[in-house]
């Protein structure tokens, strides 16, 4: 299957130390919409965010979603993703329809039970607290996912007021936008989790990490799951083609700032990374660092990105918007060609 997109994923941290371009909350968000504008004009067709809670990252992503949607024209906005323990699904209906109407219906919704995070169960503190038996909230953020699906597919909410409306009745969220439900991923960690996804109809996100560990490099253990997902995908019968996207970490070294800040990384992150994570094993995903040519060469022969049709890119945003343009339009070149060779 040939690449059709490929965009970035921006983790948003900021933090006011020597050597960071983003000093604030205010710096972060600006220069976000500054790096979504940039990337555009430079051919990259998603703009992706990642959603954190009590950290110096971005938490809420549907202001800064609709900043972009306002100041673009084509790029896809969306999550990677937003964990669904911290959400009010209704608010969360409101908010989605209105960034995605604002956009013209480029919204790319990724959302999950999340990932290990700083605070202790901080969706609580947030008054979602989930049964004794579901003691990450797994459920809960499945059941919050499920209203919210169902919110944006505009069925019934809430009992009209006879007083207000002249008629008894029900009522649902406003407004709509009708091609959202399609636009929904799931941020699966397992292969169990991806065949999940598509019994529910969602779009894949396969995470930049996999809570489990078979002993394969982490593209092919992710290859796997992806073709598991379009397996059930297609028992299902559902009708649209479903999307799905894979994370990478890819740098190319192309000049002395580049080489500089990771010519060293590449010697220890070029390979898979295997460690413990919520009391199980964990397989993290390779970054591919290195000079344009050979990074061709080694994203070719990636599983996962051959069997994707979506690509995210994670950038280095502390290292500032210019940085991150440049980055990410040699990345999308070293893509492009990848596309073409396996294609060819």
């Amino acid at each position: 299957m040939g690449m059709t997109k490929i965009g970035f994923l921006s983790f948003g941290h900021w933090r006011d130390v020597p050597g960071s371009r983003v000093r604030s909350g205010r710096e972060s968000l600006l220069q976000a919409i500054d790096l979504a504008v940039a990337a555009e004009e430079a051919g990259v067709d998603g703009a992706y965010f990642r959603v954190h809670h009590f950290a110096p990252q971005q938490a809420a992503p549907f202001p800064l979603l609709a900043a972009i949607a306002a100041r673009t024209n084509r790029i896809e906005i969306g999550t990677g993703v937003i964990d669904m323990r911290y959400e009010n699904p209704l608010y969360m209906a409101e908010e989605a329809a209105a960034a995605d109407l604002i956009s013209g219906g480029r919204l790319q919704l990724g959302v999950s039970r999340g990932s290990p995070e700083t605070a202790l169960a901080g969706y609580q503190q947030f008054g979602y607290v989930p049964e004794a038996h579901d003691q990450n909230g797994g459920d809960m953020a499945r059941a919050h996912t499920d209203v919210f699906r169902r919110a944006i597919a505009g069925e019934p909410m809430a009992h009209a007021n006879p007083q207000m409306t002249g008629s008894a009745g029900s009522l649902a969220i406003t407004p709509l936008s009708d091609t959202l439900p399609d636009r929904i991923w799931w941020g699966a960690g397992t292969r169990a989790t991806a065949e999940w996804t598509a019994e529910q109809g969602m779009n894949l996100m396969s995470s930049t990490l996999l809570t489990e560990d078979t002993g394969v490099p982490f593209d092919e253990l992710q290859a796997e799951q992806i073709a598991r997902f379009r397996s059930t995908w297609a028992e299902m019968g559902w009708e649209r083609e479903p999307r799905v996207s894979v994370s990478r970490s890819i740098i190319p070294i192309t000049d002395d700032e580049s080489r500089h800040y990771f010519g060293v990384r590449a010697q220890v992150e070029g390979q898979d990374q295997v460690g413990h994570l919520d009391g199980g094993l964990a397989r993290f995903g390779r970054s591919y660092i290195g000079e344009p040519e050979q990074l061709v060469a080694e994203l070719a022969a990636d599983a996962a990105i051959r069997a994707a049709d979506t690509v995210l890119v994670t950038v280095p945003n502390q290292l500032g918007v210019a940085y991150c343009v440049r980055m990410l339009a040699a990345a999308v070149a070293i893509l492009r060609e990848v596309d073409s060779t396996v294609l060819a």
